[in-house]
């Protein structure tokens, strides 16, 4: 029994400069410079840096930024695709206090106005590539922000935009200046905006004990190392790539810097540079398996590919194995820095059929390291289901690498974190081993291609077409995207149906491409006894159509 007196492991044992420091992903770099000075920190086509001169160049960044008068609290946005300068705003924007929020390039320009807006951002670096989306953005916006531009070969660079180049505005930072660590772990160091079903994107808030923790876990789940060489086909807007970007930064690892997609790239770059690490949306992993045969390439090391969203099916998984590929289903949500869950492969798991292992692996699995805590519960009462397998609750988790709250939207941080855990929205069971396998979406947010897309945003898009009386919009499964957009429409008396090109040609006019519906299927809706629309009817409708009923392409950006 403890003693009533004063615990002397607490007397006289304070914190103090000497033995505590704020946890934060800023620290990594400065030490794989101090560790590993000459190692490659970055290679980007015939171009390259050590982990010295990525350390110069970011402190210059923080230095330039300070000079511009932003600081402690101010956003830098930065709308870039994977290069040298959204690997270093990883850590120059935080390094002069500032707050990154990197932007989602495929959105159209009212939502990036929006973000700008919300964020109260100060400074934008952009490619060049996004020069028209950000200029209508801008206009909308109306409130001034200092745009850097992003010069590179691939884009043209003879464009009058930007206040500055990327590489001049570097040139205007001291690397001598002292970057601006937090006086407190729960500072914000990102955010990062996540659909919703209703209204506006939210605001997710990072800070710098979440990002640090997250970013050695995930580097302890994949086996980051010192001699890790990963291959950037994740866009580090999402989640700031997983926390990627400062993870392998922590293990000093190499990052291979990739603008776009490409199988004929990327397994070149593979075998170029012996790269041992990937991660990306299952998509990603459709295209290297189903790549023209002059792409691919024979390398001798494994490549860990780590995939979240859809589980891969078994011919996917036996396919990427006999090319080489470990594959590794994760799970998690922007609101918890991206990967929370990992399905942990077991001892017996490499003797069981490729069927077998798929089954396994289509689990989203375990907490990884850095969660404190996960369950799934009746949301209602917080009571965890039975680990049967079959009793559906809903998916929750609670730790360090949760956000810190949506931004300026209180009421939906306490209900998002009511009861002390982070409510997912994701619906799912618990097996007797403790994995979670996810079975359904409460919040009817389709994941296409590793992109969020509101169900409802969709559907406000459809009601505004003069022929539309009712529309409903569910995630029908797709071989390619993992979910694809499927909209059911009725029509207003007296109209008669109309093309489905037509629907979704104005739908493209209306919002960014990857979101518009690829299936339009007409006739009445599914409703309830109060009226409302019976969206499980019409997911199980969707994905019974036969591959050529009402089915028709929607290019996507």
């Amino acid at each position: 029994m403890g003693s009533t007196e004063s615990n002397r492991f607490e007397t006289d044992l304070d914190q103090s400069a000497a033995n505590h420091a704020a946890l934060t992903p800023i620290d990594f770099l400065v030490r794989s410079a101090l560790a590993h000075p000459r190692r490659k920190a970055w290679i980007y086509g015939d171009r390259s840096a050590t982990y010295d001169e990525m350390h110069t160049r970011c402190r210059k960044l923080a230095s330039a930024l300070r000079r511009l008068g932003v600081g402690q609290g101010d956003s830098v946005a930065i709308m870039a695709q994977n290069g040298p300068a959204i690997l270093e705003a990883h850590f120059g924007v935080p390094m002069a206090g500032c707050v990154l929020n990197a932007l989602n390039f495929r959105l159209d320009a009212p939502s990036i106005a929006f973000m700008l807006d919300h964020a109260g951002t100060r400074v934008l670096i952009a490619d060049r590539e996004f020069t028209d989306i950000i200029r209508d953005a801008l206009k909308q916006h109306g409130s001034p922000v200092h745009v850097i531009a992003i010069d590179d070969p691939d884009t043209d660079n003879n464009v009058d935009f930007g206040d500055t180049t990327y590489e001049a505005f570097l040139e205007t930072g001291d690397a001598s200046n002292e970057p601006v660590l937090p006086a407190d772990e729960w500072n914000a160091i990102a955010l990062n905006y996540t659909s919703g079903t209703t209204g506006n994107p939210k605001g997710v808030v990072y800070h710098h004990r979440g990002a640090h923790l997250n970013a050695i876990g995930n580097g302890m789940m994949l086996g980051f190392t010192g001699g890790t060489v990963n291959l950037w086909t994740l866009p580090m807007f999402h989640c700031n790539g997983w926390t990627h970007a400062w993870g392998v930064t922590a293990f000093a690892g190499t990052h291979v810097l990739l603008r776009k997609v490409d199988t004929a790239e990327i397994l070149k770059l593979i075998e170029e540079h012996h790269v041992t690490h990937m991660a990306g949306a299952p998509i990603v992993l459709n295209m290297i398996l189903n790549a023209p045969d002059d792409h691919k390439r024979a390398f001798p090391q494994t490549v860990t590919i780590a995939t979240g969203g859809a589980a891969p099916p078994s011919a996917v998984i036996a396919g990427m194995e006999n090319m080489g590929f470990k594959v590794v289903h994760l799970y998690g949500l922007t609101e918890t820095y991206g990967p929370a869950l990992i399905c942990a492969e077991q001892e017996d798991w490499p003797g069981m059929s490729i069927d077998d292992r798929a089954t396994a692996m289509s689990r989203q699995g375990l907490r990884h390291q850095m969660v404190a805590g996960y369950m799934v519960a009746d949301p209602d009462t917080m009571e965890p289901v039975p680990h049967d397998g079959e009793t559906i609750g809903e998916i929750m988790m609670r730790g360090n690498t949760v956000m810190k709250g949506y931004l300026s939207n209180p009421d939906q941080t306490a209900k998002d974190l009511g009861g002390g855990w982070f409510h997912s929205g994701d619906l799912g069971v618990v097996y007797p081993d403790g994995y979670v396998q996810v079975k359904d979406r409460s919040k009817d947010i389709i994941i296409s291609g590793g992109e969020n897309i509101s169900s409802i945003e969709v559907e406000n898009a459809l009601f505004k077409h003069p022929a539309v009386m009712e529309a409903a919009v569910v995630a029908r499964n797709d071989e390619t995207w993992g979910e694809t957009p499927c909209a059911f429409v009725s029509l207003k008396p007296g109209m008669e149906a109309t093309a489905p090109e037509d629907i979704i040609g104005f739908c493209r006019d209306t919002m960014a491409r990857f979101k518009v519906p690829k299936t339009i299927v007409y006739g009445d809706l599914p409703k309830t006894a109060t009226g409302k629309i019976q969206k499980f009817a019409l997911r199980e409708r969707a994905n019974n159509l036969a591959d050529d009923e009402a089915d028709y392409e929607s290019k996507r950006s």
